[in-house]
């Protein structure tokens, strides 16, 4: 082992690459990340505007888009040990302005909306049934939080057998550290962490959905 943090992860340098028929799941990005009064606030604007360029080019290029949102009975009582153990999931209890979607992201009539309950999109939803069925192999991850519900959903994209892309600069965290160490993380192990200049030019090779 080596003290210095590239050498130390050499060994995990390899890219699993992009998919011919890619999906852009777009992960939590709901009004209480920007409300400076709510516990959530994270002030993440970079990355929300990073994402709806990413969901721009998937719209032009064919490509499926899922939004994620987290929706909780008044009681918690559907959010199990995750609502118990943190606290601030309470800003996304059913008919909160905090549980919306954030200001500047307004669903498509042909989107779909994958309402959660723990921070991975694929866990106890419909997400990766109804995009096998639609044919996807690969899905392009943006969203909050980079350390939380984008690395869960990172993580399970993978164990399904997507190959997995992150957009760095379409998700964000509470702190520069958890953000960056999380990146570099997922990129090890589970996904390729892409630029956002990078998957804008893949998806202008998209057609129909399908990667030329």
């Amino acid at each position: 082992m080596t003290e210095d943090l590239s050498a130390n992860y050499a060994l995990y340098e390899n890219r699993s690459g992009y998919g011919k028929r890619p999906a852009l799941v777009m992960v939590d990005f709901a009004k209480a990340y920007y409300d400076p009064d709510c516990d959530l606030y994270a002030g993440v604007d970079d990355a929300l505007a990073s994402a709806l360029r990413v969901r721009a080019a998937a719209r032009a290029a064919g490509v499926p888009v899922a939004l994620t949102q987290v929706v909780y009975h008044d009681t918690g009582v559907d959010g199990g040990r995750f609502w118990q153990k943190a606290r601030p999931l309470k800003a996304f209890v059913k008919g909160r302005k905090t549980a919306e979607f954030a200001d500047g992201l307004i669903p498509e009539a042909d989107e779909l909306i994958i309402p959660k309950q723990y921070p991975s999109a694929f866990f106890g939803t419909s997400l990766a049934s109804t995009l096998t069925a639609a044919g996807v192999d690969s899905v392009i991850l943006t969203g909050l939080t980079t350390s939380g519900c984008v690395r869960a959903s990172c993580v399970d994209s993978m164990s399904h057998g997507f190959a997995t892309i992150v957009v760095a600069e379409a998700c964000g965290d509470r702190h520069p550290g958890p953000h960056e160490a999380n990146l570099f993380d997922m990129n090890a192990k589970y996904a390729d962490v892409v630029s956002e200049a990078e998957i804008l030019a893949y998806l202008s090779n998209v057609s129909d959905g399908v990667a030329t």
